[in-house]
């Protein structure tokens, strides 16, 4: 059962105990009959929590849940013996600079490992009320606020003060044979140099990290790496790309996701991409290109060589 949160976790209070508040974010059908709709409130209850550190940036979730309540009152007592009825084990890459682990509407799968008996009246009549979360990207619920960048303050420059070209001597002939009389000039002075006093350099923005991207599952979440070439300058969310080798990376499996371009095995720039099916598989590595009106060259979708699926860079 495919589940969305309604009420985020954030990372200062994450524990186990802590309650989860989430709505099934799909409908659950037996046959042709409706046995869980859509918007049907779930709660659950962390077991065990492992947060991000400074030199991994993963956490991990162990929860188990309690109850199903249906739009129209109707509850189902999950039994926590002899196994717990519905649990689940999810991944978020993150940061530890992240202030919300798992956001609102972060969507992960709940397994039930034992058999759920529905009242299917009570079931028919909670379908008539059930209302399903809104479709689209909800509004996050970090309260990061990115850093603006600073121009920094030019050099100050305190004028110096300019030099004199002095006076010459000033000569009175003597009279009746007496000697002349000489009043010294004034000898020229140098001038002093400006004064300069160094200004700030400014600082670059400092951008608040990206969501969590959210994988469920026993096995942990599924990382994908792959190579291609940039045979020419590119462009990739601002950042340009000089000819060279390179790695893509991603998490999971959504058709949605953040990507790391990476060089050298060091990441350069994080971008949203779409991951869209091909009828058939990639006989050779493939970069689409757009020229852009500023003369620039912006990389559109990579494929890859045995590969079924192409990556679209929004």
């Amino acid at each position: 059962m495919t589940v969305a949160l309604t009420s985020p976790i954030w990372a200062s209070n994450a524990k186990a105990g802590l309650s989860v508040y989430a709505t099934t974010a799909f409908p659950v059908v037996i046959g042709k009959t409706m046995a869980i709709p859509a918007g049907t409130y779930v709660l659950g209850h962390i077991d065990a929590v492992t947060k991000p550190r400074w030199m991994d940036a993963h956490a991990e979730f162990q929860m188990h849940f309690s109850k199903i309540i249906f739009a129209n009152g109707y509850t189902l007592e999950l039994a926590d013996a002899p196994a717990q009825a519905a649990t689940t084990t999810v991944h978020v890459q993150v940061t530890s600079r992240n202030d919300v682990l798992l956001d609102n509407c972060a969507q992960f799968d709940m397994i039930v490992q034992t058999p759920l008996v529905l009242d299917a009246h009570k079931v028919a009549e909670a379908v008539r009320r059930s209302r399903p979360l809104p479709i689209g990207a909800a509004r996050s619920a970090s309260l990061c606020l990115p850093i603006p960048a600073t121009p920094g303050t030019s050099d100050t420059v305190i004028p110096g003060t300019p030099g004199t070209s002095g006076t010459p001597d000033i000569v009175i002939s003597g009279a009746n044979g007496t000697p002349p009389t000489v009043i010294p000039g004034i000898p020229p002075t140098q001038g002093t140099p400006p004064t300069i006093i160094p200004g700030s350099p400014g600082m670059p923005e400092i951008p608040c990290p990206a969501p969590g991207a959210v994988v469920s599952g026993l096995s942990g979440p599924q990382i994908h790496r792959l190579n291609f070439q940039v045979a020419s300058d590119l462009t990739v969310a601002g950042k340009k790309l000089s000819p060279g080798s390179y790695e893509v990376s991603w998490l999971g499996t959504e058709t949605s996701v953040q990507v790391d371009l990476l060089h050298g095995g060091k990441a350069i720039v994080r971008t949203p991409a779409r991951i869209a099916l091909l009828s058939e598989k990639s006989a050779a590595d493939k970069t689409l290109t757009r020229a852009n009106a500023d003369g620039s060259t912006s990389l559109v979708s990579l494929e890859f060589a045995g590969e079924n699926f192409a990556l679209i860079f929004e």
